[in-house]
């Protein structure tokens, strides 16, 4: 299909007014968001975003998993959609952009083609998928997953929150519970705009990230367990120390990981010491090891060193050691068409880009496993988010969402 002309651009003060106006729903303490997922605040802007795709001429479908989506019919009634999106549900201190911005950016695709009178072979469907960031309910990209057939809808509406609220019936409870049985569209293709949480754009000065891979990502529960017993009185040689023995498989950990640079990461970020007093020596510690990569092999290889070095470091050590896979989804490669797209729009509109690989999840991970799929990735200051310090430009949102237009609006046909 012919590319689109580099004079058809979004409006970015729009865009960004409409990215104002949503941030008022569900205000965080310190000037982000706190728009958890089937909360009030979801449904009241969730509501606002039916407003405007009505006020825009689309028509709202809603599923039986609360994921939104707004039609634009195309010339073709027999062509599949092409669908764009991402989610407007936050964390509980969470920024004004992170989801948010993919969500408006689809629906500013919608306004300014209305402005332009442009007409595209195939529909376009603006998407809010439910739950994305799994801060209230586990795990994240719920309801992508559900649509994807990672999940089962079942198991996904018994999710619990921490009061012991479940999924299906807060989804109930505010209003957003659809009757389209969740999974059954068929897409011709789908992009997502998101901000890049991470510092790689904004530190190199490009204006775009073309996102070819997502990570795939390992989580190991490692336990080791020693001998709890006094710190003052307990000789060297005769300690059990599973702090010390923890200590050294995270050095391990780091080795591992800087071994598979530059995309390999590895770290712990939970952890659990045992009885956690002053004066006492840990007797177990319970931490989990999070291991990143694109390549899958690389994660089995990262994976099997963990469990062979703090093996032998723990008998070492005299402590006992088990471990336990508690989750992981393989890594993500993009569709080359629709990544090409993408870099083609960034080239044709004389953005800076490079390629990028995503290190967080996101919707278009699991929806890649049933169409075509690809990512357009924006900076943010210093990388920063999940956090209500998240701050982008005007000028950044503009040009990530004429990118994703443009590689939209090509991939949809433009109608003479």
């Amino acid at each position: 299909m012919a590319a689109p002309g580099e004079n058809l651009r979004i409006n970015g003060d729009r865009l960004w007014d409409s990215l104002m106006e949503m941030a008022k729903i569900g205000p965080g303490v310190a000037g982000g968001n706190n728009r958890q997922t089937l909360t009030d605040e979801d449904a009241e802007g969730r509501t606002l975003f039916e407003k405007w795709c009505e006020e825009a001429g689309c028509t709202m479908g809603l599923d039986t998993m609360g994921n939104m989506f707004a039609r634009r019919e195309g010339t073709d009634p027999e062509a599949l959609p092409v669908y764009v999106g991402s989610h407007l549900d936050t964390q509980p201190t969470g920024g004004k952009y992170d989801g948010v911005l993919g969500v408006l950016g689809g629906l500013e695709i919608v306004r300014s083609l209305n402005d332009m009178n442009i007409k595209t072979k195939h529909p376009i469907v603006v998407t809010n998928w439910t739950n994305e960031e799994g801060t209230r309910f586990a795990p994240a990209m719920l309801a992508s997953g559900v649509f994807a057939g990672v999940h089962t809808q079942d198991w996904a509406y018994g999710r619990e929150d921490a009061e012991g609220k479940r999924f299906g019936a807060e989804l109930e409870r505010i209003g957003w519970k659809g009757d389209e049985e969740v999974g059954a569209r068929k897409m011709h293709a789908m992009f997502e705009l998101h901000i890049e949480q991470g510092p790689i754009l904004e530190a190199e000065g490009k204006d775009i990230g073309v996102v070819t891979h997502g990570q795939g990502l390992s989580w190991t529960q490692v336990t080791v367990t020693g001998k709890d017993s006094h710190t003052g009185s307990t000789p060297m040689p005769m300690r059990k120390n599973a702090g010390l023995g923890m200590a050294r498989i995270l050095e391990l950990v780091d080795q591992i990981a800087w071994s598979h640079k530059p995309d390999a990461v590895g770290a712990a970020g939970h952890i659990d010491v045992y009885p956690n007093s002053r004066n006492v020596i840990p007797g177990k510690v319970v931490f989990t090891v999070d291991f990143r990569s694109p390549d899958l092999s690389v994660i089995e290889d990262m994976e099997k060193r963990l469990r062979e070095g703090a093996s032998q470091i723990c008998a070492d050590m005299g402590l006992d050691v088990a471990f336990e896979k508690t989750g992981g989804f393989d890594p993500v490669e993009f569709d080359k068409d629709c990544v090409a797209a993408v870099r083609n729009a960034a080239e044709r509109l004389g953005y800076s880009h490079r390629d990028l690989i995503s290190g967080a999840g996101h919707d278009a991970c699991w929806i890649n496993q049933v169409a075509p799929t690809a990512m357009v990735m924006c900076p943010c200051v210093d990388g920063l988010s999940h956090n209500e310090a998240e701050e982008i430009s005007k000028e950044w949102a503009t040009a990530g969402t004429d990118v994703l237009f443009h590689a939209v609006i090509e991939t949809a046909g433009i109608v003479e």
